[in-house]
């Protein structure tokens, strides 16, 4: 791997951890928000953060009463948690991470989608993979046990009669943080990576790894969220009008992308080297690009499936009935709040 990368490796989830702590949002006397904290990941799948932030369209939204602050965060638990807290009252996360805490009784909402795709997987350089079977035995490495693209990979081979040694299989699972999978490729400690972009290109280029799921050939690739917009219910309830500002400033976010595509590669380039003090090859952002879809849309029978998927696969003990973790009233609203 080249140093650069390496050190933005790192660098990504140093940077995370520190933005992972922070006081308890203001209110004024009448309830509203005298600030608002969004969250996000400084990855290809949160590009309409990065976005909304760099055309402050959060700001224009709420209009000049109200301070907005980001804060980005290494992985989803340590997002939910800050949203548990009240340090963050909006932002991007993985389905997974809102699913999971939302089964142990956590206030969260999904109120929009914000992208799809971006989970591909890889096998190291010198392993054949010619058919799912091939994949038995093998050491797989994903984020972190029944994380969203932990689920789908074993959903796509669990079709197929091959499972993780957790349930009985042949599969091993080193979970961990994908910054880390190229120099576990490189030493054979992994044969395969599941891989959320772009550390996905990122292994591809540096490592000569070979795509052996692409992103839309995996389970759900298509259709489920890759990224969602969540607050707290109790958000929601109480300060709907804020909610449907936030989502308006989100919506206008994914319209910008996909009427700008190049310029919004810029401005992700620009908040990653930003944000983690390093950055991305241009060419490593273009390929992640085509393996993603950014929309403020959500498939709620998509969230529902893959949730049966992780009590199939005894991620979670119950099965889940997520009937009322999305609400969609603020994305299938026609009012846009004047600036």
């Amino acid at each position: 791997m080249k140093k650069g990368l390496l050190s933005f490796a790192f660098l990504i989830l140093f940077a995370g951890l520190l933005a992972g702590c922070g006081a308890a949002n203001d209110e004024s006397a009448t309830g509203n928000k005298e600030k608002i904290v969004i969250g996000y990941f400084p990855n290809i799948n949160h590009v309409p953060a990065m976005v909304a932030k760099d055309q402050a369209l959060y700001e224009e939204q709420l209009g000049d009463g109200t301070t907005v602050e980001y804060r980005t965060f290494a992985d989803g638990g340590a997002f939910m948690t800050a949203l548990k807290t009240g340090d963050v009252d909006a932002g991007l996360v993985g389905p997974g991470p809102a699913m999971n805490n939302y089964t142990t009784g956590a206030d969260v909402k999904i109120i929009a989608g914000a992208s799809t795709g971006g989970t591909v997987v890889l096998a190291r350089e010198g392993v054949e993979i010619n058919s799912p079977e091939d994949f038995a035995g093998k050491v797989f490495a994903t984020p972190a046990v029944g994380c969203t693209h932990d689920v789908q990979y074993e959903t796509y081979l669990q079709e197929s009669g091959i499972t993780s040694e957790r349930i009985g299989g042949t599969m091993k699972h080193l979970p961990g943080n994908p910054a880390t999978y190229s120099a576990l490729l490189q030493s054979g400690k992994i044969d395969i990576a599941v891989a959320p972009e772009p550390w996905a290109a990122v292994i591809e280029y540096e490592t000569g790894a070979e795509v052996v799921i692409p992103w839309n050939e995996v389970s759900f690739g298509e259709t489920l969220p890759a990224s969602v917009m969540v607050t707290s219910g109790k958000l929601a309830s109480e300060n709907p009008e804020l909610v449907q500002k936030i989502i308006d400033a989100h919506k206008e976010a994914v319209q910008f992308i996909e009427d700008n595509p190049e310029e919004a590669k810029a401005i992700t380039l620009k908040d990653i080297e930003e944000t983690t003090g390093q950055g991305l090859e241009k060419k490593v952002v273009d390929l992640a690009w085509e393996r993603i879809g950014f929309t403020y849309e959500v498939d709620q029978d998509a969230v529902q499936a893959f949730a049966d998927s992780s009590y199939a696969l005894k991620f979670l003990k119950e099965q889940p009935d997520f009937t009322n973790l999305i609400d969609k009233q603020f994305i299938n609203s026609q009012k846009t709040a004047s600036k």
